[in-house]
Order: C-alpha cells, then structure tokens, then sequence
C-alpha cells in the first residue's frame, strides 16, 4: 500500500524522495548483489502432481529462466509504537520457460526485503505469488564468506510413511542424463567444479521461520502447497581464461505439495517439489 506522511493534523504532505543510484545500492548491504538482470538455462523443476486415475506422476524438465531484480528508490517505512523499521526493498520478476518445447513453466513476482532491527532472529524475507494461486512469506538470514558455497545434499524421495513395493522407482529409472534425480543439488555441485569462486553471499529463508503459504482453496484441496524453503548462493567468479569476475547466482528450493494418504495412515504425503538453477548476471 502506497505510503502517506502527514504532519501532525495539519494535513500537510510530505513527500518520500530517492537518492542516487549509489545511493540506492548501497543501503541494500549483502543483498546489493542480487539488483540486476539475470538469465539462467540449466534450471531443472522436479514435481509429484495427483494422476486423475490414482496414483501420481513425476514430471522433470529442463528449463530456461530470466529474472530482474530491481530496487525501490528508498526503504519502505513500518511504522511502530516506539520506533520506524526503515525496511530496503527489492523488487523481482522471473518467468521459466522448457527448454524442450520453449513453454511457460513457472511465472512470479515479489520482493526481497532487507530487515535491519533483528538481525538475530531473520535478517531477510522474501515474499513471492504466482498464479496457481499461491502466495508465501518466507524469512531467514544472509551471510558472506569468502571462497565457494557448501552446497548440501537434498532428497527428492517423499516419506510415504511405509513400504510399496515399485511405488517410487520412478525417482531413480530411468536416469535423466545431466540431473541428479535422487540428489538435485548434486547437479549444482558439478556445475560449479571447473569454476573458482572468490567470494559467496548465501541467503536461506524458509517458511517455518514465522512465514507461511496461503493457497487457493482448489490448491488446498487437491494438492496443498505446505512448506517452503529456498537457499540462494551469489557467487563471484572468476573466468580462468581470461581474468575476469562475473556474478553467478545459484538457488535450490524446495515446496512441500500434500496429497495422497500416508501409508501409516498419518496425514497426507509431502511430495518435494525441487527447482534449482545456475544463473549469469547480463
């Protein structure tokens, strides 16, 4: 909502300016990196969708992403009791597109938001909605380190709550040459083998970190969309032919999608819903 300053009651107006360009970037500290264009086509989306028939259906595809971030000119204000939260914003726009038959995958938009008085609890939100009808609040922290990222491993094999047998072999054969489909963020990792990164700002939010995901009501009864988290690494490297720096970003996030009955009777399945991708700084 648009913010409006007014002096006591005397109705008088005050308007909120930017600064300059150096300005802008600089109050966004950790998170300045990310203000850009970026374009990235080894992403890969693995999803578990309901089969009308019963049952499920994996689907894995390659895709293409491009993604601007953009800053609003000054921190938007949260007004309090005692004190202003001066909160930097940045501004994102992605669409995913397969990189088999060029089709739209995935379209979002949202904020990153910089949060400057708690920084021992979570330093960084981001706030995202898409049009399945899905909106989230995820928070976390950010920090820099020189060198690489430490990339860990994650599962793409959902609790079933129990054994059935072939139910899951989908998720090993066949094999989809060039992604790790047990493991997708061992494909992030033999991306970045041949590279040398100097430096790595790592964001991670989930929606467990007093966040959360509201849902269409036709997406929360048929596949409800439960959980979120993400890590983002925004890596600088260097080219080893020529000298040069360029920005890298790389993310893994994943989304709980609930449907299907527990084995053990216990709740319905989490079905992980994995996106990662590599993306280059235009």
């Amino acid at each position: 909502m648009a913010d409006s300053n007014f002096a006591g009651t005397t109705g008088l107006h005050v308007m909120r300016l930017g600064g300059s360009a150096e300005q802008t970037e600089n109050i966004f500290g950790p998170l300045a990196g990310l203000i850009g264009s970026w374009i990235g086509n080894k992403g890969w989306n693995l999803i578990a969708v309901p089969n009308q028939k019963g049952g499920f259906v994996l689907l894995v595809t390659p895709y293409i992403e491009t993604l601007t971030i953009s800053p609003l000119a000054t921190p938007t204000p949260n007004r309090g009791t005692k004190i202003i939260q001066e909160v930097p914003t940045l501004l994102y726009e992605l669409k995913i597109n397969s990189l088999i038959d060029g089709s739209l995958l995935h379209a979002e938009n949202g904020t990153w938001l910089l949060l400057p008085d708690c920084p021992s609890e979570f330093g960084v939100a981001r706030q995202a909605s898409v049009p399945h009808g899905d909106s989230l609040l995820a928070l976390g922290q950010v920090k820099s380190t020189s060198g690489g990222p430490s990339i860990p491993d994650i599962s793409s094999i959902p609790d079933i709550g129990g054994q059935r047998l072939g139910y899951l072999d989908v998720y090993s054969h066949p094999p989809v040459p060039g992604f790790n489909k047990l493991n997708p963020n061992d494909t992030l990792r033999r991306d970045n083998a041949a590279q040398t990164i100097v430096r790595t700002t790592t964001i991670a939010v989930s929606t467990d970190n007093q966040g959360g995901i509201l849902n269409i009501p036709f997406v929360a009864r048929n596949a409800d969309a439960s959980k979120f988290e993400a890590t983002f690494w925004l890596e600088t490297v260097a080219d080893k032919q020529t000298g040069r720096m360029f920005q890298q970003l790389q993310y893994s996030q994943n989304t709980s999608i609930d449907f299907l009955p527990r084995l053990d009777g216990k709740g319905l399945i989490k079905w992980p819903h994995i996106n990662i991708n590599t993306l280059i700084k235009q």
